[in-house]
């Protein structure tokens, strides 16, 4: 561009000086005719990086995943293949679910044998309140049967101090109220004995024997659970859309939980496209503002974006705990810089990029819309040259 500007403006100077001599062409012309251009070339420049800032550095990065096994076991089938697209739930890879399948059946089995224990535990605590309450029945029966022989002492003492009465009736009466009186006394001991076994109960109020068998019962089913878990564990589905890379697992293989050894990368559909600038260049960059940017693998190519947001933190930013490293990672920001995140445009939305793809890019403020169109020319005259492929071999 800057190429081009200074062709016009030579071009300028030669109609006015040569062509038309307007102007003499002295020292004093010459010096100015040179100062101009690299003034103006030079103020232009400076004001373009301000209101139409543009990154060397654009990058397309896809979410990657390291896919384990959640379990140990022995793989049985890996119906996929490397850099197969795949669906999201696609199966990735099945593991052997029969020792699980053996221990979910032990566990059913365990769990039927408790619950009928629990059923003869209830039966018992059952037969101990029909005990309480028969015992009840019979101290209701003999504290009735008292009162009334009490009321018959008392009739036939009155009937023998008058003489109407034989003192044989009194005496009689008498032996039935002591002897009504014992049985009393050995019903409502039958009674509190009852009230004592259903009294022995644990605070859930069930019986020590039926707690216990509660307490197997959920510790029997809180395996089971684990159990039937580990079992959907054995079918390990795509977490998104995407490809499988690095697949390292075949049938036979021991997959085992280890984050250090995945058994295959999965890279997901979804991407982002990022545009590093230096931090003073973002100053006026805002979301929504239009952005272009040109890759190499599409030379020529422009392809319309919009600012999504800016990340205002970098690994630079954290401080390391430990032996933690947060400058880690594949081609992380450089320093004094901040990573802008750009959105495909609706007519580029469906356009496949490559993870790892790189070119070139420019964001247009809301600043200088009238020079905008140079840096437009810019990022294409750039987007044209890699269309050149410099190399000897």
């Amino acid at each position: 561009m800057e190429l081009i500007l200074l062709g016009i403006y030579s071009y300028i100077v030669w109609l006015i000086f040569f062509k038309f001599k307007w102007l003499p062409w002295n020292f004093v012309t010459q010096v100015i005719v040179v100062t101009i251009p690299i003034v103006g070339l030079t103020l232009l420049i400076l004001l373009l990086n301000i209101v139409a800032p543009s990154s060397a550095d654009v990058r397309v990065v896809n979410y990657v995943t390291a896919v384990n096994a959640r379990i140990q076991g022995m793989v049985v089938d890996v119906p996929i293949s490397p850099n197969q697209h795949i669906k999201k739930g696609d199966i990735l890879f099945r593991l052997d679910p029969r020792p699980i399948e053996i221990e979910i059946s032990g566990f059913k089995a365990q769990i039927e044998s408790l619950q009928a224990q629990l059923l003869s535990a209830g039966a018992s605590t059952k037969g101990f309140s029909e005990q309480v309450q028969n015992a009840r029945g019979a101290r209701d029966a003999v504290a009735a049967q008292l009162r009334l022989a009490q009321e018959r002492e008392r009739q036939t003492r009155e009937l023998a101090a008058t003489g109407a009465g034989s003192q044989y009736d009194y005496e009689q009466a008498q032996a039935n109220v002591r002897n009504l009186q014992g049985q009393l006394n050995a019903a409502v001991a039958t009674e509190r004995s009852a009230v004592a076994k259903v009294g022995a109960k644990t605070a859930s109020g069930d019986q020590d024997e039926v707690a216990d068998v509660k307490a197997k019962i959920e510790n029997a089913q809180a395996n089971l659970a684990n159990a039937e878990w580990r079992l959907e564990q054995t079918i390990y589905r795509a977490p998104a859309d995407g490809t499988v890379v690095s697949l390292s697992l075949r049938p036979g293989a021991m997959a085992v939980p280890l984050p250090i050894t995945p058994a295959m990368t999965f890279v997901e559909d979804e991407q982002w496209v990022m545009a590093i600038f230096k931090q003073n260049e973002v100053r006026k960059i805002k979301p929504g503002q239009e952005a272009e940017i040109a890759l190499k693998m599409y030379p020529g190519r422009i392809i319309k974006t919009k600012v999504e947001s800016i990340m205002w933190a970098t690994a630079a930013g954290q401080l390391p705990i430990g032996f933690a490293n947060n400058m880690a990672g594949v081609a992380p920001v450089p320093p004094n810089s901040l990573a802008v995140r750009l959105l495909k445009d609706k007519k580029d939305v469906d356009l496949f990029m490559a993870s790892g793809a790189a070119g070139i890019g420019a964001v247009y403020t809301d600043s200088g819309v009238a020079i905008h169109i140079l840096r437009k020319i810019l990022i294409r005259v750039s987007a044209k040259l890699d269309w050149l492929i410099l190399k000897l071999h």
